[in-house]
């Protein structure tokens, strides 16, 4: 089923997110849920507060990029209690934009190596090292659940630049390409 995507101006994408754990009901049904919404919208990641919950869970799909690109790995799979625990320089700048704030591109800073800790579907731990395009995503995800967004990341002149788009966004000013949620 897809799900509405909230839009910047929801409460829920600047709250701090509370872990799960094997009991939270319906998992996998909300992952398959998640998964639908994200591919709808044409994204690579999604996190549980952009769909209106307040939970540490999101998604990563890469492989349309490893398809294309094989130095970039063929990554799909939800991340439930994620963790970065470690950070390696250097600091690489990309393009990155988000589903919750539709039309809005711009260069981030971010670190391009780390080392993560998270539970799988099973509740399984693992922890690993990624990079590339795949921790750039991480990044973007696990700050959601911090309720952090990528435009949080700019410099202040950029903000500046950005914040009357902003304003529209919150106002349900911007095309509407998928099913989303205003304030």
């Amino acid at each position: 089923m897809i799900l509405p995507i909230y839009i910047y101006g929801q409460k829920i994408l600047r709250i701090k997110c509370q872990s799960i754990n094997k009991t939270y009901p319906k998992l996998d049904i909300l992952i398959n849920n998640m998964f639908e919404t994200m591919h709808n919208a044409h994204g690579v990641g999604i996190s549980a507060p952009q769909i209106g919950l307040s939970i540490r869970l999101f998604l990563i799909d890469l492989t349309p990029y490893s398809q294309e690109d094989p130095t970039i790995p063929s990554v799909k799979k939800a991340f439930i209690n994620p963790e970065i625990i470690e950070e390696h320089d250097p600091l690489e700048d990309h393009n990155e934009g988000c589903l919750s704030i539709p039309g809005i591109r711009e260069d981030v800073r971010r670190k391009s190596k780390i080392k993560i800790k998270y539970l799988d579907t099973n509740f399984k731990s693992c922890i690993e090292t990624i990079d590339g395009l795949f921790a750039r995503v991480f990044q973007h995800e696990y700050d959601h659940l911090n309720g952090i967004l990528f435009i949080d990341h700019l410099p202040a002149i950029k903000k500046n630049i950005v914040n009357r788009k902003l304003t529209k966004i919150r106002k349900g000013k911007f095309e509407d390409l998928y099913p989303t949620l205003t304030i």
